[in-house]
């Protein structure tokens, strides 16, 4: 199981921080990226295009910023909480308390956002409009939908996630805690198919609902 030790950046340093600044905020903290690199299902699905994710938090927030380099793009899920893992999309899956409760937090190339809840694959809740809003973001490539094109040589997506995100809990700080989670990077429509994890799945089929395969992430 792999871990991660988060660092906190403290409320002055990142005062109103928006997700544009992030990267910049990351290089100065000196967070070093994490590979999302396991190929797991290398028979049908052998493409990995390079994945990295970095991440810390502050009081507030989490502070979320990936960086990709693959073949092609797309983006065409048209709204939040649409089908955003058929684009281009990296994803961000955790266990914020003891209950068992899951969130995957799923947002494509161009910053489409999907949030949602619940103990296993089946009867997830999704996040509200009003919760989704509250997550900013930014990407490299802009807003707005695209068909698949091929991709510049490096795409970038970076979010700030307010605890608030975390819609059936009452989540003030994550500080001194250690959860459970999984980064994904996805396409299940794009030209070449790919299903990438941080953490490792051991599981016939690609399936990045299955928390029994998360790592550790300490706050």
């Amino acid at each position: 199981m792999k871990k991660l030790q988060l660092k906190h950046i403290s409320s002055s340093v990142a005062a109103s921080i928006k997700a544009i600044d992030v990267p910049a905020l990351l290089d100065r903290e000196g967070i070093e990226p994490q590979a999302i690199n396991q190929v797991n299902w290398p028979d049908t699905f052998p493409y990995a295009p390079q994945v990295t994710f970095r991440m810390a938090y502050t009081d507030e927030a989490l502070l979320l910023h990936y960086v990709v380099k693959e073949e092609s793009v797309r983006s065409v899920a048209g709204q939040d909480n649409g089908p955003v893992w058929e684009d281009s999309c990296v994803e961000f899956f955790s266990v914020p308390a003891a209950d068992g409760v899951y969130y995957n937090m799923e947002c494509n190339c161009t910053g489409r956002l999907l949030v949602g809840a619940g103990a296993s694959r089946e009867g997830r809740q999704r996040a509200s409009q009003e919760v989704l809003d509250r997550v900013d973001r930014w990407s490299s490539l802009g807003e707005g939908d695209m068909e698949e094109r091929p991709a510049p040589a490096e795409w970038q997506v970076a979010l700030v996630i307010p605890y608030s995100t975390y819609f059936l809990h009452q989540i003030q700080t994550l500080q001194g805690a250690t959860i459970r989670a999984n980064f994904y990077k996805c396409g299940d429509k794009l030209k070449t198919p790919h299903f990438l994890s941080w953490n490792p799945i051991q599981f016939h089929k690609p399936n990045f609902h299955l928390p029994e395969f998360f790592g550790e992430v300490k706050f």
